[in-house]
C-alpha cells in the first residue's frame, strides 16, 4: 500500500520572533506570525502526513483557538501525525519540501532542515529533500511579506 499526501502552509513575516523552518533556527531580521512557533515547513509536512492518512488537517487537530498550542514547538505536530501513521502501520518512504521565499537565503540551512525532518518522520536522511525557490519578486512572497511551503509525503505500509 502507498499513500501520497500534500501539505501547504504560509505565514507573514513579523518583527520580534525568531524564524524557525524545518525545526532549524534561521538567521533573519523577522520571524513568522502564528499561534505556535509558526514553523511553516513542519506545518506543511504535518498536513502532508495527515493528508496521506485522510486524517484531517493541522487546523482541525491543533487549532489556533486552543491555548495549549500557543508558541508550541511544531515538532509536536509532526510527532502526533506520525503516531497516527504508525497506528495505521504506515512509515514514510520519502518527503519532498519546497520553500518559496525571497529572503532569507536558505541554501546554508537546507541540509540541517532535511536531517531534522527525517528525524521527526523516522525516515532515512537521504529520503528527505528540502528545496528553496524565490518567487521572482512577484506577489506577497516577492515583496518579502512572508513565505510559503509545499510538502509531499509518501507513506507505505510497514
Amino acid at each position: 500500500m502507498m499513500r501520497i499526501g500534500f501539505g501547504y502552509d504560509s505565514h507573514r513575516f513579523v518583527a520580534g520572533r525568531p524564524l524557525v523552518l524545518g525545526g532549524v533556527r534561521i538567521e533573519h531580521a523577522q520571524g513568522l506570525a502564528g499561534h505556535s512557533d509558526a514553523d511553516a515547513v513542519l506545518h506543511a509536512v504535518t498536513d502532508a502526513v495527515l493528508g496521506a492518512l485522510a486524517a484531517g488537517d493541522i487546523g482541525e487537530r491543533f487549532p489556533d483557538t486552543d491555548a495549549r498550542w500557543a508558541d508550541a514547538d511544531s515538532a509536536q505536530f509532526v510527532a502526533e501525525a506520525m503516531r497516527l501513521a504508525a497506528a495505521q502501520g504506515c512509515t514514510v518512504a520519502n518527503c519532498d519540501v519546497t520553500i518559496l521565499a525571497e529572503a532569507p537565503k536558505l541554501g546554508p540551512y537546507k541540509r540541517r532542515m532535511a536531517e531534522r525532518i527525517a528525524e521527526l518522520l523516522g525516515a532515512a536522511p537521504e529520503s528527505v529533500s528540502v528545496k528553496a525557490k524565490t518567487n521572482e519578486q512577484m506577489g506577497a512572497i516577492g515583496r518579502q511579506e512572508g513565505l510559503a511551503v509545499m510538502a509531499a509525503v509518501l507513506l507505505t505500509d510497514g
